[in-house]
């Protein structure tokens, strides 16, 4: 698989990623084989760099990746995880609990070391702390050797200058903010973010399965009007013979300044056709019309943490 570099880490990653939410049945219920297999189907498809959290699942995420990567050589692929939310309202940021979190994180995966942590959805909290203590307290981590590389994730733009304004971090990841339906990403924070050399993940082509054919989380928070363009999307891929969650993934990789983007399922079909998906050519013609019917909507998102942070 394609491979682009991560900011100034000098790591390689893969320009598709595995995203290891789905383990912790964040979208439906798995069972052990399914959850095992998805692990390493993604492996075997080159997808080798894995993303989890300690909230996806509330440690069920971990604790599977952690079996099924058991016996894997552990310089075969590159492992993410975060730290700083643990609950749907359960936020600690804390330098005492980041020293924890990275210590459990460890023993959950079955690892000496964590190749990316990241401060997990920042914009709940107030975001001074961040810089004050919970960067300070995750060096302190790196400099254990218990983690290599470092960054923070969430959904707002505007966190990504606040933060990288006052201090240094070697990644971030951002969600749902580049699609077919929303280009903040590309439009508001990449130049800003290429310009200091600080590596782009980008996690959520299909939107919460916005962007695809499934049912939509009850959780999912965009607007109807966005909903609505969606399903016309999809129906007019599909009368067209298309799949409008393969041209959100195409879509999503063919920028060549974002390093890898982050997709999960816990179903092992769903990540072998992805890896399929992504060496075929879009369909340019297919592309303009789709996002033509999303004109309306475009970039219209939503309100996610506190008020100030967004």
């Amino acid at each position: 698989m394609q491979t682009r570099s991560l900011g100034k880490t000098g790591l390689q990653l893969p320009i598709l990623g595995f995203g290891a939410s789905s383990l912790g049945q964040e979208f439906r219920k798995v069972n052990l084989e399914d959850a095992i297999r998805s692990v390493r189907v993604a492996l075997d498809c080159g997808l080798n760099f894995i993303d989890t959290s300690p909230f996806y699942g509330r440690g069920m995420s971990e604790v599977l990746l952690g079996i099924a990567l058991r016996d894997v050589p552990r310089d075969s692929y590159t492992l993410c995880t975060k730290l700083g939310r643990y609950d749907l309202q359960h936020f600690d940021f804390s330098a005492r609990r980041v020293a924890e979190s990275v210590d459990v994180s460890l023993h959950r995966l079955g690892t000496d070391h964590l190749d990316i942590v990241l401060c997990h959805d920042i914009e709940f909290v107030e975001m001074q702390q961040i810089v004050d203590e919970t960067i300070p307290a995750l060096r302190k981590a790196q400099q254990q050797g218990k983690v290599r590389f470092i960054g923070f994730s969430g959904y707002p733009q505007k966190i990504f200058r606040f933060i990288c304004d006052q201090t240094d971090v070697d990644c971030v990841l951002s969600y749902n903010q580049y699609t077919l339906q929303n280009t903040h990403l590309a439009n508001e924070t990449i130049p800003y973010l290429k310009a200091k050399g600080i590596g782009v993940l980008n996690a959520g082509p299909f939107s919460a399965r916005l962007l695809t054919n499934a049912p939509l989380p009850v959780w999912l928070k965009e607007p109807e009007d966005v909903k609505a363009a969606a399903r016309k999307a999809a129906e007019h891929c599909a009368k067209l013979g298309g799949d409008i969650a393969k041209l959100a993934l195409q879509f999503s990789i063919a920028n060549p300044d974002i390093t890898t983007t982050i997709a999960g399922s816990a179903n092992p079909e769903n990540i072998k056709k992805w890896a399929q998906w992504i060496e075929e050519p879009i369909d340019q013609h297919l592309l303009a019309e789709v996002l033509d019917i999303f004109k309306p909507v475009k970039n219209i998102g939503h309100l996610e943490g506190l008020r100030e942070n967004n």
